[in-house]
């Protein structure tokens, strides 16, 4: 769905299809290496899901007309659809506690959801705050994108922070860099590299997974100084419980999965858009009028 969101308009049905079909391929790939071999722990998916995604959809755009969709006049949102959308933004922000804990042990949900709800609380207060002090209005975009990074960025360390005010701190810090990446660094790589993303997923799911990810490793390296006992220590890592690994290299290896995950989406982005490019065409971007039948009612 991630993936979807930088390619949206700008694919076709069977292009979706053997897209998808590849991407589950190098997603379990990723899952393997990381989950199996580094025991790197992401509760809420800032690494697996989020960073993933999105970075395979970014490398796959490229093969799907940049600078024609870059052109196009029906790539902009207008008052009915923003309208529809915000629907969608209010139930992700409502149900987005229960997505980061829906893996979580006894032990761990409660710290996951209250870690989610000051996160995208904090986010949604700096993320609307950028957009007044830059343009002195709400930008919708914003709104509905930048309002829900705090949720990402969360993700991995969100079963790992005890702190309350160390969430609504990684929350706020999302929103901002969201906020700032869809009014500015958006359009910077758009017309410095071509870099056609449909829907955002760049700041609302890449960079917030990415310092999420970050949080991660070093909350994982300080586990042993915020967890009360070893026994919650040793069920929330795997690796320290049964490779007698520390607490310092765990937050190594959570790094390495970033860079695994980084490597493997953008290698099979590449891989996946370049093969998928060919199953078909897209006669007119932005517009899936060619899929519904006419309207023809009688009264």
């Amino acid at each position: 769905m991630i993936t979807f969101g930088a390619v949206l308009g700008k694919i076709s049905l069977s292009q979706l299809w053997c897209l998808a079909t590849l991407e589950i391929i190098f997603y379990a790939l990723n899952e393997a290496i990381c989950v199996t071999q580094f025991k790197a722990v992401d509760m809420g998916g800032s690494m697996y899901v989020h960073t993933f995604g999105a970075y395979f959809g970014l490398a796959a755009t490229y093969f799907y007309k940049p600078k024609k969709a870059k052109e196009d006049d029906k790539c902009e949102g207008d008052y009915n659809s923003q309208l529809v959308a915000m629907v969608g933004t209010l139930f992700l922000w409502m149900f987005w506690p229960s997505f980061n804990g829906a893996l979580a042990g006894d032990f761990q949900q409660q710290r996951v959801i209250v870690n989610t709800v000051f996160a995208i609380s904090s986010s949604c207060v700096t993320a609307c705050a950028v957009s007044r002090i830059y343009k002195q209005r709400l930008d919708m975009e914003v709104v509905l994108n930048a309002t829900l990074a705090g949720g990402v960025a969360i993700g991995s360390a969100s079963d790992l922070i005890v702190n309350g005010g160390a969430a609504m701190a990684i929350g706020g810090i999302a929103g901002v860099v969201s906020a700032v990446g869809f009014l500015m660094l958006g359009p910077f790589l758009l017309n410095k590299i071509n870099l056609h993303d449909t829907c955002g997923v760049h700041n609302l799911h890449g960079i917030p997974g990415i310092i999420g990810a970050v949080v991660g490793a070093i909350s994982a390296s300080l586990a042993d100084s915020s967890f009360g006992n070893d026994e919650t220590l040793n069920q929330t890592f795997s690796a320290i419980a049964e490779d007698n690994r520390t607490t310092a290299e765990q937050g190594w290896f959570q790094l390495a999965a970033l860079g695994c995950t980084l490597c493997i989406a953008i290698v099979g982005g590449i891989i996946s858009g370049a093969l998928s490019s060919l199953c078909g065409k897209v006669d007119s971007m932005f517009d899936d009028q060619e899929h519904f039948a006419e309207a023809n009612y009688h009264f």
